[in-house]
């Protein structure tokens, strides 16, 4: 894991007191993406991965430091380490480190929709997290059978932490593809966008209206069905976030509440 701090992921959280997220990923020209720099700070502004190394922390005690943390030995190791690493952007400490938390905070090696509901009404406390979470872990449930592996969830993690923009895009239209029938209707689209303003939209400065949601979600549909059909489909999804600077900006909206 990058330490100096010189880079940022892209899209990542705001921090616990509301602190904006720097730009990430970076390009040589227009139509080139380079693979941002990682830091441990940027890394910790992600809440499933605060989530995971707070109960890492405790599991070791208060004596030991973030920097201890990274480098010290680890007992708990997931199976077929080396696979992961191959699938993932994320190094072979960082996945130990990752693995330790997730088996102390779940020994079953499973997270239920439950505990994402916990995780998010625990950082976004003045709002609603309930929906969006349950959209989240749907997101992250991708076998449909209401718990989520540590290798699907750190799949999942790696993609929006460390994946190219195709990639982002690709996982964002996974999460509004709510029935996961590889299309999006502008209630799904509704539905996800509303559930994020429910959760930190109304306490964002300056203040949201309530009828904010269904104007994004209006103009933003009409640019992307293109065919006039009443859905859009992935390729509408990319093609049409990557050209629309606007568009782009508001879906990289849920990457800031991961």
């Amino acid at each position: 894991m990058q330490a100096d701090g010189k880079g940022m992921d892209s899209g990542l959280l705001p921090d616990a007191n509301g602190t904006e997220p720097s730009p990430g990923g970076q390009r040589e020209d227009r139509g080139k993406w380079q693979k941002p720099r990682i830091s441990r700070k940027s890394l910790m502004k992600c809440c499933l991965v605060k989530w995971i190394i707070d109960n890492t922390t405790r599991a070791q005690g208060p004596e030991s430091s973030d920097c201890e943390l990274e480098l010290s030995t680890v007992r708990h190791q997931p199976e077929g380490l080396e696979q992961l690493q191959a699938q993932t952007q994320f190094t072979r400490k960082e996945l130990q480190s990752l693995y330790r938390g997730f088996k102390n905070e779940c020994p079953s090696g499973l997270v239920d929709e439950e505990t994402f509901k916990t995780i998010y009404s625990q950082f976004f406390p003045q709002g609603d997290a309930t929906t969006y979470a349950h959209f989240l872990f749907n997101a992250f449930d991708m076998d449909r059978n209401g718990s989520i592996r540590f290798e699907d969830f750190v799949i999942g993690l790696s993609v929006l932490l460390r994946g190219s923009e195709t990639e982002k895009l690709q996982w964002a239209f996974n999460l509004y593809d709510i029935n996961k029938d590889g299309c999006i209707t502008k209630e799904e689209m509704l539905a996800i966008m509303t559930s994020i303003y429910d959760m930190m939209g109304r306490y964002t400065s300056p203040s949201v209206r309530d009828d904010d949601p269904s104007e994004h979600v209006d103009k933003f549909f009409q640019k992307m069905d293109r065919n006039r059909d009443g859905v859009v489909t992935i390729d509408e999804f990319i093609e049409t976030c990557q050209k629309d600077e606007d568009i782009m900006a508001s879906i990289k909206l849920f990457e800031n509440v991961i």
